[in-house]
């Protein structure tokens, strides 16, 4: 979500220190997932939601799959980095209960929580923490 302050919202990592950062291994893409993955990252570098890493710490692969529609979904295999990172203990609630708990105030999220995905910003100091391998 390009525009919005950090100061206003941020994704920010809990990643245990004990864990020694991991760099994945690469793993090779057909000629069809490689076109899918490049589009997808000029695509972000154009919203200035991704910038190039020259030596990261963590390192991912994608993961390129196929939707319904024939159009290719480009994720990022953060399993690593996931298990450095203690579970929440208290999850999102459902999506009406959030709603409910709006009324009455100033401000109500954009953000729809049933979406693929949202690019929100990752706090500066996590940024290079989730590095993708293209």
């Amino acid at each position: 979500m390009p525009g919005i302050s950090l100061d206003v919202t941020s994704h920010e990592l809990n990643v245990d220190s004990t864990f020694k950062p991991i760099r994945q291994k690469r793993r090779k893409l057909g000629p069809e997932r490689s076109q899918a993955v490049n589009a997808e990252v000029d695509r972000l570098l154009e919203a200035e939601s991704i910038r190039e890493v020259k030596y990261p710490e963590w390192l991912a692969n994608p993961v390129v799959v196929k939707k319904k529609n024939g159009k290719w979904r480009v994720c990022v295999d953060f399993t690593d980095l996931n298990k450095a990172c203690p579970k929440d203990g208290f999850p999102l609630p459902h999506i009406d209960r959030l709603v409910e708990a709006t009324a009455g105030h100033k401000l109500l999220s954009f953000m729809d929580a049933f979406s693929g995905y949202n690019q929100i910003r990752m706090h500066h100091e996590d940024q290079e923490k989730t590095a993708f391998i293209i």
